[in-house]
Parts: structure tokens; sequence; C-alpha cells
């Protein structure tokens, strides 16, 4: 029977949360921030605090927490993985969730720890998510609203900054010649384990591709809409104001084509083409609901029943 109790105490605490630090919690313009942790990760929370701090004026451009939100620093990868239910994910090092973001120790990282730049770059990622949970659905919602990875991922890294860090648009469209049956955007969940990277890039630079097109009010509109009641296709029509698989078109024939290397993508007609006001950084892709079609490009792999019926 000791044993037994011993065993239960030993699980009991490797599960238990660790407290919240009264002392440490963060009042910001754009939200109020705490602070979970084992006493022997002060240090760790102190460099997690400043990265806060560091993320705020970044994150303003979307908009402002409704909610307070908890960061919990794990003592180790094994109990980050068991908070965030995400086993054999090795390469995490922190989960986002509405109002809570589940963090490995920075102490742990690498044999001599991370350094503050690295703690900033994560945080300014996953508080993205959170920040994007909030400003777009409520506490009860935030999981239902159909929001794609390449949307939520794409506007992670590209207010992180971590454009370095992924394949570059080259590689992707090498990927889409490779792989012309392959879809890294619509349908990124299938290939998520075998082509992370590829996945993650594709993110980023749709993202970009929204933001150098549209820009970021439009983004913001998105998610206005949806905290009004929305799912995310309808959303993204009414603030952008084409459907989703049509502006994923128009980015694959970017990629496929190699638009960034300066090429010229479906001219216009002269007495019918136009382009939008703000259609900032890549002038040579007309804006069309539909767009017409390449001479020789990409099997059209959108899935059906992306955009909402008219």
């Amino acid at each position: 029977m000791l044993v037994a109790l011993a065993l239960l105490s030993a699980c009991a605490s490797m599960t238990r949360k660790p407290p919240v630090d009264a002392d440490a919690s963060l009042e910001l313009p754009g939200g109020q921030f705490r602070f979970a942790h084992a006493p022997r990760e002060a240090q760790a929370a102190d460099m997690v605090r400043r990265a806060v701090e560091n993320a705020a004026p970044r994150l303003d451009r979307w908009g402002t927490f409704h909610e307070p939100v908890t960061l919990v620093i794990h003592p180790n990868h094994a109990a980050l993985e068991r908070a965030a239910n995400r086993p054999d994910h090795d390469f995490l090092r922190a989960w986002a969730r509405f109002e809570q973001v589940e963090l490995q120790s920075p102490r742990t990282w690498t044999r001599a720890g991370a350094s503050q730049k690295q703690v900033d770059e994560l945080l300014l990622h996953e508080l993205t998510h959170s920040l994007m949970y909030q400003a777009s659905a409520t506490r009860m919602t935030w999981t239902k609203k159909g929001i794609p990875l390449w949307f939520s991922e794409g506007m992670a890294s590209y207010t992180a900054a971590q454009g370095y860090r992924v394949p570059s648009l080259e590689d992707l469209s090498r990927f889409l010649h490779d792989h012309p049956q392959a879809d890294p955007l619509a349908r990124a969940e299938s290939l998520y384990e075998s082509e992370n990277a590829t996945v993650y890039g594709a993110a980023h630079h749709a993202f970009d591709f929204l933001i150098s097109r549209y820009g970021e009010e439009r983004v913001r509109g998105t998610l206005q809409a949806m905290r009004q009641g929305q799912d995310f296709t309808p959303a993204f029509q009414e603030a952008v104001g084409i459907p989703v698989d049509a502006f994923l078109r128009d980015f694959r024939r970017y990629v496929y084509l190699r638009g960034f290397k300066g090429g010229r993508i479906n001219p216009p007609e002269p007495e019918t083409g136009r382009f939008r006001g703000e259609n900032r950084g890549l002038p040579w892709i007309p804006l069309i609901s539909k767009p017409l079609p390449p001479p020789s490009g990409p099997p059209d792999t959108t899935l059906e029943g992306t955009s909402p019926k008219r």
C-alpha cells in the first residue's frame, strides 16, 4: 500500500501544474499576462516576461487581448508534451491556446540554454496565435472557426519575421513542379508529417503574399468578421474581397510560374483589366475574382467547397 501511495503521489507531482507567480503578472496596453512556474524556473520566467514585453509592440498590429493569457513554464520537454497533448513532437518548444501558452523552460532548450533573442522570437510567434484566437472568437468558439493552417501559421511566422527559417519561394516552386498533386496550402494536414518544412514555408509565403497584395487591414477585417460570428471562409471573402480558393490559386500560380523573379503572370486585358489601390509589392499580378488559367501551370488542387455559396 505504501508503494502504491508513493507511485500515486509521484504521478500527481508529474501532472501538477506550476503555480501562478502572483508577483510577476504583467499589465500592458494590449493585454494582461500571468506567469506560472516552479521556484527553480525564476530566471527562465524573467526571460519569458521580458519576451512578452518585447512582443507587445509587434502584436498591436492585430488588436488586443480580450482575456488574460497565462504562460506556463514546464521544467522539461516531456512535461510540455503532456501539457500540450502532443506526444512525439521533439521539435516542440511551446504550444498556444486561447488563454494559455505552454512553454518548455528556456534553460532546457540546449545544454547552454536559450538566448533572450530566441525566447523573444518564439513567444512572439506563440502569442500571435493566442491573439488571433481571441481577436476572432470567444473562449467557447475559438476551435470552431475553421481557420486553416496556412493562415494561422503564416500569420504567426510573418509577425515573428521567421521567413529566414523556412524554405524559399524557389524551394516551394520546385516542390510544386516535382509534386503536382500535392497542395501544402489547402491540404496542409495531409502533408504535415512528411513535408513539415514545406507546409510551414508555404504558410509563411502565402500570408506574406496576402499582406503584400491586400494589406494588414484586410487581415484585421477577417478577424473582426469572425469575432462577429462568421467562420473563416465567409469572413475572408467579406474582408479581402475574393474567395479563399481564388486567393490560393493566385498564390500557387505566382509560385509555380516564379512570379517572384519578376515575371508577368496573366496580364490584364487592356479594356477590362484593372488593379486595386492596395496592390503593393506584386504589381504584375491582376486582382480578379476568377483567375484566368495560365498557358501551363499547377493542377487546381483546391478543396471543393472552400468558398461560400452565393
